[in-house]
């Protein structure tokens, strides 16, 4: 990073203390404002809601509120860097939520991952109307989210669901552009944490409940190690269970090896791991998702010399930046319009298929909608809504 850019960040944080505060929604100038807004007449909403604890959707500000939670293990680039260390990053979320869906979302950071981690979280149900998991380290990931599933409200690994969710969408628009059947597409993906398993399920409809979800021809996935096949080592339940549903050709070897005749590369790996001779040894019109932060898997100017067809990154400096707050803001406001107890597989879908469809007319560089059009969130949060509905789990319709 640019030491005028690093100083910046660091001067605006310190200045403003973070990026977050409380506002009051009502005024407090007298002394029949107080009584009303605290004693003695909160009374009675209490009151109310204690008879019916659904009231606290209609009376308080849990019908707009989202807690952020993590354990700082595997924050955005940095890795384990720890709960203190994860607090401005999940403030950034804050702002995001706020910002493009007008959710009041705070950040909840338990200092390590311990046996009662998904009690804490379970334990906070209350006050909050969702719950989006942030940089936790998998597979311990996977379990919280899992288990978190019957807490009454939205609960959503973001890591997982939202990077699968807009890389569903941008592949879909690439696959338009390029003349490729989504069906007949050879794929490998090279990282098997959060969101290379998510990926993989959604492309290969493993355990996604959901009469919207298309198969890929199929996928092969690789780890640090190489590329995962029956019997090797290091495997976790995981990616084993993938093993059902992928690399059905049961190829070993290395990244090298697995992208040979591939339609597409996703990379949630590490920077600069994929050569121009990998690319070139691609089927014609490669897509390349190359989404490694800060450094892509492949420079998209490398790529496309190889004959990458469309590139996707993580960066908001290149065309086509593959990034979650096109997903989580809208998929969340719809999870909230319509009190939804869990956020279904249909509506992981109906989100991807919303931000597919927000671009008419798909190019080389425009697959996927602009992250700064606030319009994105209205689309998706719309059939996020419909889905939610019509895979019952909405509270209100």
């Amino acid at each position: 990073m640019p030491k005028h850019i690093r100083d910046e960040a660091l001067e605006l944080h310190a200045r403003n203390k973070g990026k977050l505060e409380i506002r009051s929604k009502l005024p407090l100038k007298t002394r029949r404002d107080l009584s009303i807004a605290y004693t003695p007449h909160v009374a009675e909403v209490s009151k109310e809601i204690a008879k019916n604890k659904l009231l606290a959707y209609k009376y308080t500000i849990k019908s707009n509120s989202v807690a952020i939670v993590t354990d700082g293990s595997a924050v955005l680039g940095l890795g384990n860097v720890g709960a203190y260390a994860s607090i401005p990053v999940m403030e950034g979320k804050a702002i995001l939520f706020k910002e493009f869906a007008g959710i009041d979302a705070f950040p909840i950071i338990l200092k390590d991952f311990h046996d009662d981690f998904i009690d804490d979280v379970r334990n906070i149900e209350p006050i909050f109307g969702g719950i989006i998991l942030e940089d936790i380290a998998a597979p311990k990931c996977f379990e919280v989210e899992e288990k978190l599933q019957d807490v009454g409200v939205p609960v959503m690994h973001d890591d997982q669901w939202g990077t699968a969710v807009v890389l569903l969408a941008g592949l879909i628009n690439a696959a338009r552009v390029v003349r490729k059947d989504f069906s007949s597409l050879k794929v490998v993906i090279n990282g098997a944490g959060a969101a290379g398993i998510a990926i993989a399920r959604v492309l290969t409809c493993y355990k996604m409940r959901s009469r919207l979800c298309r198969k890929v021809k199929d996928v092969v996935m690789c780890d640090s190690k190489g590329i995962i096949y029956p019997g090797r080592d290091h495997l976790n339940r995981y990616k084993e269970e993938l093993l059902s549903v992928s690399n059905r050709r049961r190829i070993k070897g290395s990244l090298k090896e697995a992208m040979a005749g591939a339609d597409v590369f996703i990379g949630v790996s590490v920077g600069g791991c994929v050569t121009m001779d990998m690319v070139r040894s691609m089927s014609k019109d490669p897509i390349i998702f190359a989404m490694a932060n800060p450094t892509p898997e492949i420079m998209p100017d490398k790529a496309r010399k190889a004959g990458a067809a469309v590139i996707g990154t993580g960066r908001s400096d290149f065309a086509n930046q593959i990034n979650n707050v096109l997903a989580f803001p809208g998929i969340f406001r719809g999870a909230l319009d319509t009190r939804a107890s869990v956020i279904s597989d249909e509506m992981k879908f109906a989100a991807a298929y919303a931000l597919a469809d927000y671009v008419k007319e798909p190019t080389q560089k425009h697959i996927i909608p602009d992250p700064l059009d606030k319009k994105v969130v209205e689309a998706v949060a719309a059939a996020v809504a419909k889905a939610a509905i019509k895979s019952g789990c909405a509270r209100i319709i």
